[in-house]
């Protein structure tokens, strides 16, 4: 991302989300937060932006990439999926997205939470023989289910924490070779 594209993200951040960054003193790490609503057209570039910002230059480009999709796979999950629960009468309702980022010398935790508890499902999937894959291969994929285990393939490990009051959070962990990319963006 060069610095022109860097400062208009940063702008649309100020404008559209609620964000804070803090160094974590106890284990050398960083930390960010994102605040975003599901209603907002831009709710996933922006998700992927914040990625972009807080990465980069910590973290190996290809890492960055991989976060990004991480990103927006969680969060198009919960713009496509989440009804809260307070609002499961009351259809249209806004729905908050708080994006976290914990970035330390070994790993980097990615956070999408929600306010509907129900958990996330990975599709169950149906034994095709492999002729039938090959010749009807759009047919055998389902509708639903992929960003999560594409996220679950790009990242070491992907879990879900229920939250207190309601809600949850999906995590992923990425593990770090402490090597970054030098080179801005």
């Amino acid at each position: 991302m060069d610095a022109g594209k860097a400062k208009h993200a940063m702008s649309e951040l100020d404008a559209y989300a609620h964000w804070f960054v803090a160094p974590d003193p106890s284990s050398g790490g960083s930390f960010m937060t994102v605040t975003l609503f599901a209603e907002f057209a831009d709710t996933g570039r922006i998700a992927r932006d914040t990625a972009t910002v807080f990465l980069r230059g910590a973290v190996p480009r290809d890492l960055v990439y991989d976060a990004q999709l991480a990103v927006s796979e969680l969060v198009g999950n919960v713009v496509n999926h989440a009804v809260p629960d307070r609002h499961r009468s009351s259809p249209g309702a806004c729905r908050r997205i708080d994006v976290v980022y914990k970035l330390y010398p070994k790993w980097l935790f990615i956070g999408i939470a929600d306010e509907d508890s129900t958990p996330p499902l990975l599709p169950m999937g149906d034994f095709y023989s492999p002729e039938l894959v090959t010749e009807f291969s759009e047919a055998v994929l389902t509708d639903s289910g992929r960003g999560l285990m594409l996220t679950q393939r790009m990242a070491a490990a992907v879990w879900w924490t229920p939250k207190e009051g309601g809600g949850k959070t999906v995590w992923c962990r990425f593990d770090l070779d402490g090597e970054a990319e030098d080179s801005p963006y």
